[in-house]
């Protein structure tokens, strides 16, 4: 129970970290739209800075309890979380070759998990 635990913990950080760059696209937005007088460039890029500040805390806690190979493994799972939101929020289009590099990913991790000691 205790592994699903810290499991869990690890990627909601990762779920976490993958906000860096939906706040990061949209106030790049922002700015392309209204230039730096848009009030909303501004809370993005605090939103932005303040998500890596909570994510590089949470994210020394949770290598704590891992492995670094292990940890850094899941972390690629970032690159899933980042299409899903560029789908959802942007409405960004999947390319066949997208797929096949998410499904890469996370057949590696899996590898690493099978092996872990």
């Amino acid at each position: 129970m205790e592994k699903a635990k810290n499991y869990l913990f690890l990627h909601l950080n990762i779920l976490l970290f993958s906000f860096t760059g939906v706040f990061s696209k949209a106030a790049s937005v922002q700015f392309s739209r209204y230039g730096t007088k848009s009030l909303l460039l501004y809370v993005f890029l605090l939103l932005m800075f303040a998500d890596c500040a909570v994510y590089a805390l949470a994210w020394q806690k949770a290598i704590q309890k891992f492995d670094l190979n292990v940890a850094y493994a899941n972390k690629t799972v970032y690159l899933i979380w980042a299409q899903v939101w560029a789908v959802l929020i942007f409405r960004e289009n999947l390319s066949v070759h997208n797929i096949i590099g998410l499904l890469l990913v996370f057949a590696g991790v899996l590898v690493v998990q099978y092996y872990e000691r």
